[in-house]
């Protein structure tokens, strides 16, 4: 591709972008397809020829497309925004197009300098101190832009655990430095982000994950007594991590409280992690949140969430550059050169060498919308998230589970998780909006947050619609579902009662072999005193056999004992003994099968129907027999 060639497709792909954008609300928020699905539509290998730019595009409407979820579309409520404007999308095509590695003042000064001078506004916006601010007289800190904020946390911690070593090491000089290691302890809330538990992985050192209180705040006084504890077990505090914005909930650590305590520990460095509510702070009504940033050694907060500015671009600050860069400098000789002394050179204050020029980007936004314009935008992310708060506060079915600060709301329905979980499967399946959950104060909830960058209204209302529409369907479906399982538990009910009273009229019968009175005393009255029912055993089977002695007058047994009757009957007597079916009107003989034969237990008796008394009730058949 020849620069005519580069101008003609660059203006059809700003057109294509244009045209994305404006109609992205007419593609599916998330893709529908199953892992895999690029797989078969791409050959297994690279192609050997160069191939026409039509078709690459064409590729990229009908392969690419349908497995990307738009994080810019107006149904798109889930995690935090991502940042992207037009300004920003052309600073990154200009940083792209002058590919500069910006490592050092003097690998590109204008790199360098110019992210200097811009981390120095962004900061002056947010409020930060003066010693965060590398361009202020008698600073000693300064700003740098990181690819994330898990990026600036793990830098941090790695300055922190620098910082702790060396100061042990003058105090223990005989002690190994992995015996020394080995005793740092890092701290932070559960409600922080999971880049801390990976950064303290790569560290090679311990961390206390400790419980917020019931708004999901850090305090002081839980992170004191954690301290104290660790301190009389042997271990070294150096590393505290608080979250201004937390991402399940956008909660706030007590960041003055904590300030406090951490100036008891000389070892102590504490980052403060604002990677979206911090971006906020460039409104003068929000500043109160940053309150006892006095105290922190480094902060971060990330412009490609909530600053219309596209990633990478995580901006950090420290107070003291020299505690950061010692713990990171690694000075090649290729790599130095005669104005070390007299600049900064930013591969000091990270993990990569390699830098891109991402403050170009940066300085294009900033400049294109004022802070004015930022601050507006910002207002309306929040007085959005306000609107969807006042929806579920309408409707009784549901609950918030935070305190709607900024863009991010957390609502339930009341019930159980596994209700909310089917909720929130239900409308993510639909492919009509987009949310996520969290866990708050050990509830499964719902995450709403306003995310597009021209978010209006309408799409608040609309997702609420949705929501509300899903939720109806639901708990009629829960409610058929309760009626469905009370009716099977009324049939569990009665088939176990049905077992029980089986059970129970088997054991009946059992002892009613041995005793006919307690199956019906009014007929063991009219019959003779003597036993009608003998025990005894067979001498030609080792099994016990019941013989049974005919009665002096006619009776009649309950048909389930004709089948415990059955071939276990005395020589001739079994034709002498009648047996009606309780709910027939018949009665049935039980015969040998022969002379000095019992009746086989395969065989059935053969019913044979009475002919005195044909239509007759069986209670009206006793008497009649009774009289007889």
């Amino acid at each position: 591709m020849d620069c005519d060639e580069f101008r003609c497709r660059g203006k059809e792909m700003i057109e294509y972008i244009c045209s994305y954008l404006d109609n992205i609300e007419e593609r599916r928020v998330t893709p529908n397809i199953e892992p895999g699905y690029l797989r078969k539509l791409i050959p297994e290998n690279a192609p050997e020829d160069p191939e026409n730019w039509d078709s690459i595009m064409a590729d990229v409407e009908s392969k690419i497309m349908p497995g990307v979820t738009h994080w810019q579309h107006p149904r798109f409520h889930a995690y935090f925004p991502s940042g992207n404007s037009f300004p920003s999308i052309l600073g990154d095509m200009l940083s792209d197009a002058i590919g500069c590695i910006g490592f050092s003042w003097a690998a590109s000064p204008a790199c360098t300098e110019l992210e200097t001078v811009v981390l120095d506004w962004l900061g002056k916006a947010i409020g930060l101190p003066d010693q965060f601010l590398a361009l202020k007289e008698g600073s000693r800190g300064g700003g740098v832009i990181q690819t994330s904020a898990s990026e600036c946390v793990l830098v941090s911690m790695l300055a922190a655990r620098a910082q702790a070593l060396k100061r042990l090491k003058q105090q223990h000089p005989f002690v190994e430095e992995g015996l020394l290691l080995s005793k740092l302890m890092a701290y932070c809330s559960k409600e922080a982000h999971s880049c801390v538990e990976k950064a303290a992985m790569i560290c090679f050192v311990k961390l206390r994950i400790l419980e917020p209180d019931e708004t999901s705040s850090l305090r002081g006084k839980t992170l004191l007594l954690a301290m104290e504890e660790d301190e009389t077990m042997g271990l070294i505090p150096f590393f505290v991590s608080t979250t201004l914005g937390t991402t399940s909930c956008c909660s706030f650590d007590n960041l003055p409280e904590i300030g406090v305590i951490s100036h008891k520990f000389p070892c102590v460095w504490l980052h403060v992690d604002a990677a979206y509510a911090g971006n906020a702070f460039i409104c003068p009504e929000l500043k109160y949140l940053l309150k006892g940033i006095e105290h922190a050694d480094s902060f971060n907060t990330n412009p490609n969430k909530w600053l219309l500015t596209n990633f990478d671009c995580s901006t950090m600050w420290v107070r003291d550059r020299i505690r950061l860069t010692s713990a990171l400098v690694v000075d090649p000789l290729y790599l130095q050169h005669g104005y070390s002394d007299a600049t900064i050179d930013y591969r000091h204050w990270g993990v990569p060498l390699s830098r891109r020029f991402r403050s170009l980007k940066l300085w294009f936004v900033i400049r294109s919308f004022g802070i004015s314009g930022l601050q507006k935008y910002i207002r309306l992310h929040i007085r959005l998230a306000k609107r969807f708060e006042a929806h579920v506060l309408k409707d009784r079915r549901f609950e918030i589970c935070n305190e709607v600060k900024l863009g991010l709301v957390c609502f339930r329905l009341r019930g159980q998780d596994k209700l909310n979980e089917k909720l929130l499967s239900n409308i993510n399946a639909s492919g009509k909006i987009h949310m996520v959950p969290a866990n708050v104060n050990e509830k499964y909830v719902i995450r709403f947050c306003v995310v597009s960058h021209n978010a209006t209204e309408q799409d608040i209302d609309h997702a609420w619609h949705v929501i509300s529409q899903f939720a109806d369907d639901l708990l009629e479906m829960q409610n058929a579902d309760k009626e469905q399982e009370l009716q099977d538990e009324v049939y569990e009910l009665l088939e176990r009662k049905k077992k029980e009273t089986l059970a129970q009229k088997r054991s009946f019968f059992v002892r009613m072999v041995s005793d006919p009175k307690i199956y019906n005393p009014s007929i063991a009255k009219a019959l003779p005193s003597t036993r009608r029912h003998l025990t005894q055993p067979s001498a030609e089977s080792p099994e016990n056999h019941i013989t049974i002695q005919p009665p002096t007058s006619a009776s009649w047994i309950s048909w389930p004992l004709a089948f415990l009757f059955q071939g276990i009957t005395e020589e001739g007597s079994a034709s002498n003994v009648p047996i009606r079916f309780r709910h027939l009107d018949t009665k049935v003989r039980l015969k040998a099968s022969g002379k000095g034969e019992a009746i086989s237990p395969r065989q059935s008796p053969s019913p044979e129907r009475d002919s005195k008394s044909p239509k007759r009730s069986p209670n009206s058949s006793r008497k009649s027999s009774l009289v007889s």
